[in-house]
């Protein structure tokens, strides 16, 4: 998915719609989703935020704009009571899991043995399998920035960041 268009019509389909569909709930013509898509024309500026709304991801994963990966950094010099913990999970069934935390409450919960937050369905089944405790130590070890990416075959997406 390099072009704009080529994302456009990647993350239409992954919802389910049609152009029209999508042109509709954009107040557009078919034929301007349909010349998006081709790259044609690209869509106003206007509604970059209504499609990144509407696929379940931003405006910066609408435009091509990928977050670097982890890197490891000298832990001597993470103040790690400024880092946050960000979690996207976006499920298959629609579910959409966004947690933005800072760090320090989490390790705070991870002494409790419980964190503040769970979720139900595919969601939830997701973040019982995450093993915060690691994330933590990774942390500690100078490890920041997107610790997990992944997308199953049947469509859910997992992202985890500390930074």
């Amino acid at each position: 998915m390099n072009t704009l268009g080529q994302r456009i019509a990647y993350f239409r389909k992954q919802k389910g719609l049609t152009q029209e569909a999508l042109a509709e709930l954009c107040s557009v013509s078919a034929q301007a989703v349909s010349k998006w898509e081709n790259d044609l024309t690209a869509p106003d500026i206007s509604l970059l935020p209504r499609l990144a709304e509407l696929f379940g991801i931003t405006v910066d994963e609408l435009l091509g704009v990928k977050k670097d990966a982890a890197v490891a950094v000298d832990p001597a010099h993470v103040d790690f009571g400024k880092l946050m913990l960000r979690i996207r999970i976006l499920s298959e069934d629609g579910d959409k899991v966004n947690i933005n935390l800072p760090f320090a409450l989490v390790e705070v919960f991870l002494k409790d043995g419980k964190l503040p937050f769970s979720a139900d369905g595919a969601a939830g089944e997701a973040m019982k399998s995450i093993d915060f405790a690691k994330l933590s130590e990774l942390v500690h070890a100078g490890v920041l920035g997107k610790l997990v990416d992944i997308e199953s075959s049947d469509g859910d997406v997992i992202e985890i960041w500390v930074e």
